[in-house]
């Protein structure tokens, strides 16, 4: 009788065990199937081939454990398939890293280029000094977007160059550092902790790439060491918080970046560097540390009125603006993704040259046709804008020298990018095409 009850007690435990185990491989197969439903969608997107840094997975380590997808704060750029973690939007990573430092069993590493995408990254030495003795490359342009490591580099990079730096050569300054993001300020205040006597040259904003965020993105999730500051420890933080605290930093040490002057030239002179702006300053140096983005300088218009307030080259903060009339300049995914953004609010005219949309994402072109349907957004294909004023945008048509006007608060150009690989080569700085490489791993 005991006997029989214990079987009964096996059977049951083994049935229990069974049925979970059913219910398991159900739910897997369920997730699986999904995750390969937001695959198609981010292929036909073309949201699924990166575009900078990104994860790759080892599945011979993975134990699906999901705490790289927990980690990372954007949405879908992970998934579970078939039992292992796999990418589903690799275009919307930003390499912050959470996802490399999460997993438990060091199955992630970054990469930056693939076998049919390769990315121009210069030949950096384990000093960060380039092939041109003298200049330094640091941050996002040397294959590292995560700011924790860029803050680092910065860092590491300057304190090279204290150990090397000429000290029986003349110059305005001992480094100039190109650019204002991660880098570059971490360069800037280890320079100032070392007593070095450093400038700042940024073509745009403080906070450089990272100013560009959403207002809500999640850009540092591991504490970082800041120099003349020490060990911030955010967890997760904002682009505004951590703007106000480079902000903070630099005001309490008396350092001012130089913003809104984009460097043209680096030009060796002896033993020394000549570093000419755009707009018309040269300044000279006995070293030089490049920490500028990846994505470029915006490609302008050449126009009248493009330097005035009203015109912007990327679109931050969408909901805050309404009731204006904007005019939106280019066809690609950015000028069509920015156009459907403000039409909820506003009044949006988009300017293409082109007499139709060429190579967009599947979904921007089904959204776009829509907005013109419902007369949400009004399209000028083969149109050239001639003057940008006040309260009006100028323009002409092709086939016609008539000018037309039409009533105007603010411009968004998405032109495209002037990439810094030919500023690079022009320095003489090597440049090398990466077709998929680690650039962090355990």
């Amino acid at each position: 009788m005991n006997q029989l009850i214990e079987m009964s007690i096996y059977g049951f435990a083994i049935l229990m065990i069974l049925i979970i185990l059913l219910v398991y491989i159900k739910k897997q197969r369920r997730e699986s199937k999904e995750v390969d439903v937001k695959i198609e969608h981010a292929k036909e997107e073309g949201i699924h081939e990166p575009v900078s840094l990104y994860p790759v997975v080892d599945p011979n380590r993975c134990i699906k454990s999901g705490a790289c997808i927990d980690a990372c704060p954007e949405h879908d750029i992970l998934g579970i398939r078939n039992g292992k973690a796999t990418i589903i939007n690799a275009s919307h990573c930003i390499g912050h890293g959470a996802c490399f430092r999460a997993c438990p069993v060091e199955a992630i590493s970054l990469w930056i280029g693939t076998e049919k995408r390769g990315v121009d990254l210069p030949d950096v030495g384990p000093t960060f000094e380039t092939n041109v003795p003298g200049v330094y490359i640091a941050g996002e342009l040397g294959g590292m977007g995560l700011i924790k490591n860029a803050v680092s580099q910065g860092r590491e990079a300057v304190e090279n160059i204290v150990k090397s730096i000429k000290k029986d050569t003349k110059a305005d300054y001992d480094l100039i550092v190109v650019g204002a993001g991660p880098a570059g300020i971490s360069a800037t205040l280890a320079a100032k902790k070392n007593n070095l006597k450093v400038l700042t040259l940024e073509q745009g904003t403080l906070g450089g790439t990272v100013f560009t965020f959403p207002r809500s993105k999640i850009v540092m999730t591991s504490p970082m060491d800041l120099p003349l500051y020490g060990k911030v420890k955010f967890h997760e933080t904002s682009k505004a918080e951590l703007l106000d605290l480079w902000h903070t930093v630099l005001s309490k040490n008396n350092i001012q970046i130089k913003e809104n002057s984009k460097v043209e030239a680096i030009i060796p002179e002896g033993k020394i560097f000549k570093v000419e702006t755009t707009t018309g300053e040269s300044y000279t140096t006995k070293t030089v540390l490049i920490a500028i983005g990846r994505r470029g300088t915006p490609r302008k218009l050449d126009v009248k009125g493009e330097d005035t307030e009203k015109v912007a080259y990327r679109l931050l903060e969408p909901e805050e603006i309404k009731n204006k009339n904007i005019l939106v300049v280019g066809g690609g995914d950015s000028a069509i993704e920015s156009a459907l953004l403000l039409a909820d609010a506003n009044k949006v005219t988009l300017s293409y040259r082109s007499d139709s949309f060429s190579r967009l994402k599947v979904r921007n072109a089904e959204n776009i046709e829509e907005a013109i349907k419902n007369k949400k957004v009004t399209v000028l294909f083969s149109s050239k804008i001639a003057a940008i004023d006040t309260d009006t945008v100028s323009y002409t048509m092709k086939d016609s020298t008539d000018v037309l006007k039409m009533k105007n608060d603010l411009v968004y150009i998405f032109a495209g990018g002037e990439l810094p690989t030919q500023f690079l080569k022009k320095i003489g700085i090597d440049v090398t095409t990466k077709y998929g490489e680690s650039v962090l791993k355990h």
